[in-house]
């Protein structure tokens, strides 16, 4: 997405993707419903599914019917609300632990197929060869040719131990390749950090898991060993989202002590809550507070926050709370703007078949009380892809999902700042950059990183090259 659909659909073969947040796998008491049940409602339900057990095409069992009718009425509701068999309840918990068996490959789809984004280091996709750009046909029989991606990335994952060959299509290459890899325990490092230049520090979160808070303390404690750091850039873009706690962890970092990050509202009184940059909400009862082995120089450091359309949920929470309490300038592209909270409800823990639902329970608000939902957050600073503009394609946000919940704003909410406005201190100059449709993409945080190259000015006290306004950018489309 990227400011135009960049990356959609990418996905670690086992790693978290998607732009859902979860709270965690939580209890929830099943409250008495209010009302009779509809009976007529009930008598209609049972009709259909007697009709169809009767009439259709082919035999279906009574088990199948009832478990698609319940997806139905959840996913009827909102584009995050879902019905998790078994399979999806596991796959939650192994998103959020950043462990899993597999073969450690990224992958994206591509015309029908499944193409490989990048191995990842140290696993057995990198040692025997497979490399980005690979297009992966066939996975032991089944050609992928059609494949759903979440059906690919199931057939690669199992356990460790179990062998998988891939029959891959390479540029350059006349016939098709075969890899046979040996499944192993991959571990997806969700914090990545570095020096750019002497000086300034660049850490990006992928994604919000269980370990994200210590693996984040882990790298600044590094970077601080390298000398002073007189400016951080955090990197949120294309940050799917994750564990709640772990989001309200990594503004703690960067936030005094019981600052407020995040407040949710909901019809019941357990979903009406304010969460506050201490232990009680990050640790969750977990150990000694993992904060206190931070510098202390963390908490007044220069910080900008990159942002893009496909920085959702957790990652929206921790930019929000940053903007509001004024400890950060946002630099990028307006959010994905999914505000809403989904609570994990058990509804069968018996056995190797648990099941779970999905609900959406709250809406999302930032300490000020703006709501990120359908709207997500305007940077202090619009910077495009490249100085060309923004990647070319699709721009999607939560705004453009079927059922969306709409926004429904409290009474405190603050009218966010448009587009290229800047609540924070501005940059000591500003240029605009020529409208245009690049389609070169980048890694982030490497030489080409233009958004990055802006936050890193900006720091410095350089001048940042801010996007034109789109109607600027039209007008001058016309007159061409």
């Amino acid at each position: 997405m990227s400011g135009r659909l960049r990356n959609i659909g990418l996905i670690a073969v086992g790693a978290f993707a998607g732009v859902a947040i979860s709270l965690g796998i939580s209890a929830y008491a099943f409250r008495e419903s209010r009302g009779p049940i509809p009976l007529d409602d009930i008598r209609q339900f049972t009709d259909v599914f007697g009709v169809i057990k009767a009439n259709y095409v082919e035999p279906i069992d009574d088990k199948k019917l009832m478990q698609e009718a319940i997806s139905g009425m959840l996913s009827g509701l909102d584009p995050h609300s879902a019905f998790l068999d078994s399979d999806a309840f596991k796959e939650l918990q192994t998103s959020t632990q950043g462990e899993f068996g597999g073969l450690g490959i990224e992958v994206a789809p591509e015309d029908g197929a499944v193409r490989v984004v990048a191995p990842i280091d140290d696993t057995p996709a990198a040692r025997a060869g497979i490399k980005s750009g690979d297009l992966i046909i066939k996975i032991d029989d089944k050609l992928t040719r059609g494949m759903q991606l979440n059906e690919a990335v199931k057939l690669m994952r199992g356990r460790k131990g179990t062998a998988v060959l891939l029959t891959v299509l390479r540029k350059g290459e006349t016939q098709p390749l075969e890899f046979k890899l040996v499944r192993d325990v991959i571990r997806t490092q969700s914090v990545k950090a570095k020096m750019i230049e002497p000086g300034y520090a660049f850490i990006r979160i992928s994604s919000f898991q269980e370990r994200t808070v210590e693996d984040l303390v882990a790298k600044i404690n590094e970077l601080y060993k390298q000398g002073p750091v007189k400016g951080l850039v955090l990197d949120l873009r294309n940050d799917p989202g994750g564990l709640l706690h772990a989001a309200i962890g990594v503004s703690a970092v960067f936030l005094p002590p019981r600052t407020l990050v995040v407040s949710t509202d909901g019809r019941t009184e357990d979903a009406r809550r304010r969460f506050i940059a201490a232990p009680e909400d990050y640790q969750r009862g977990r150990g000694d507070d993992v904060l206190a082995k931070l510098p202390r120089e963390i908490k007044t450091v220069p910080l900008v926050v990159l942002v893009n359309n496909a920085s959702a949920s957790a990652s929206e929470i921790v930019a929000g709370a940053l903007q509001d309490q004024k400890r950060a300038l946002l630099i990028g592209a307006q959010t994905f703007g999914k505000g809403s909270v989904q609570t994990i409800i058990p509804i069968r823990t018996d056995g190797d078949q648990p099941a779970a639902i999905k609900l959406t329970t709250a809406r999302y608000f930032t300490p000020s009380g703006r709501s990120i939902q359908a709207k997500g957050i305007v940077p202090d600073m619009a910077v495009d892809d490249t100085p060309e503009g923004n990647f070319a394609g699709l721009t999607v946000r939560e705004a453009d999902l079927a059922h969306h919940l709409e926004n429904k704003a409290k009474p405190s909410d603050v009218t966010q700042a448009p587009a290229g406005a800047s609540t924070s201190p501005a940059a000591p100059h500003a240029t605009t950059a020529p409208p245009a449709a690049p389609q070169r993409r980048y890694e982030f945080g490497s030489n080409d990183d233009f958004q990055l190259r802006q936050a890193l000015n900006y720091l410095q006290g350089k001048p940042v090259v801010t996007a034109k306004p789109r109607e600027s950018v039209a007008a001058t489309a016309v007159t061409k």
